[in-house]
């Protein structure tokens, strides 16, 4: 072979080798999305460049394709970003509006609830646990001093929370226009009054009236100079402790609401009080407060004996250990509904 021929030999090897390298650099490029990377094939017969060409071409388009779509996903979650956080703000402007309206019917609330005075002087030795379950209360308690008499209201209304609260307002109403401007002191007649008075707040007649609230509640007249008690009472009863034994004061089975005025009346009981007697009115709350080591309920009994343990301690004791004792019961458990207390000592 000539000098000549191995010089072309030598010169197409090393064309091809050349070839082979700009091939395999382009390959990479691609490989790493540099698709701008220039690139020539051999020849027209170079089947693996032209291949490789239409690869990157492909490639390229993909990764636009990808880039938007990218970008339309991107900026779908930005505004789904950005409407969750002004979803977020309108919510927690609407919560704090909503809070703060319920906290001002809080103020309105408490403003029907007698202040310390008040009780002091209807009921010098006496005490109230009183424990909403939320901001807003269906419970109430009630006091008055008329005709040298104290009289003296635990009440239950139906529900707790804000629909409690309005039902409370109601039943404070009653309770005043029974004894102030109607000037019944009999707890019966009382009772009597506050039901045709819910009666016709809720315009419960109304066939076209599906409202069905009303309150269950214990009411007593106490007459200090006589020593004489009168109790009345819708659902919930009236406790007695004389020289450590249990005197249980029954209600009648009907709630404030629930029948036509005239339908039904409330009884008025008449009992002897003793000095050192102690009196307690309560609502259900207490007794029906989930808790303890199985998560059941307080029950009566526990309540009546609780009473016992503590009903000989000053009035102040007596609250504290009432309160005490729940709190530990109810331990993470929530709290079930609202718990109200009145004890009176004579």
């Amino acid at each position: 072979m000539r000098n000549d021929e191995i010089g072309d030999m030598s010169l197409a090897m090393i064309g091809l080798v050349d070839g082979l390298q700009k091939t395999t650099d382009f390959a990479k490029a691609v490989g790493q999305s540099n698709f701008s990377s220039p690139y020539q094939p051999l020849s027209d017969e170079d089947v693996l460049g032209h291949a490789l060409l239409k690869m990157r071409d492909e490639l390229a388009e993909t990764e636009r394709t990808l880039e938007r779509k990218v970008e339309e996903r991107t900026e779908e979650v930005v505004q789904q970003r950005d409407e969750i956080e002004r979803q977020r703000l309108k919510l927690e402007d609407l919560y704090k509006d909503v809070t703060d309206s319920i906290r001002y019917a809080k103020r309105l609330q408490y403003s029907i609830l007698p202040p310390q005075e008040v009780i002091r002087k209807v009921c010098p030795e006496s005490f109230v646990l009183f424990k909403p379950k939320d901001i807003v209360s269906g419970d109430f308690y009630w006091f008055y001093q008329t005709e040298g008499k104290s009289l003296v209201a635990a009440v239950d209304c139906t529900g707790h929370g804000v629909p409690g609260a309005f039902m409370s307002l109601v039943g404070a109403n009653g309770l005043n226009a029974a004894v102030k401007e109607h000037h019944k002191t009999e707890p019966g007649l009382i009772l009597n009054e506050l039901n045709k008075f819910v009666s016709d707040s809720l315009n419960k007649g109304s066939e076209d009236n599906a409202v069905r609230d009303g309150m269950d509640l214990s009411f007593c007249t106490i007459d200090y100079t006589n020593m004489e008690l009168e109790f009345a009472g819708a659902n919930n009863p009236l406790y007695i402790i004389r020289n450590n034994e249990f005197i249980i004061v029954k209600a009648n089975k009907f709630a404030i609401g629930s029948f036509e005025p005239g339908a039904k009346s409330y009884a008025t009981s008449k009992v002897s009080i003793q000095k050192g007697d102690m009196i307690y009115l309560f609502t259900d709350g207490y007794a029906d407060q989930f808790g303890g080591t199985k998560g059941k309920k307080y029950l009566y009994k526990h309540f009546r004996d609780t009473l016992m343990e503590t009903h000989q301690k000053p009035m102040s004791d007596q609250h504290d250990h009432l309160k005490h004792q729940i709190e530990a019961w109810q331990g993470p458990y929530e709290q079930v509904d609202d718990i109200l207390v009145i004890g009176v000592r004579i």
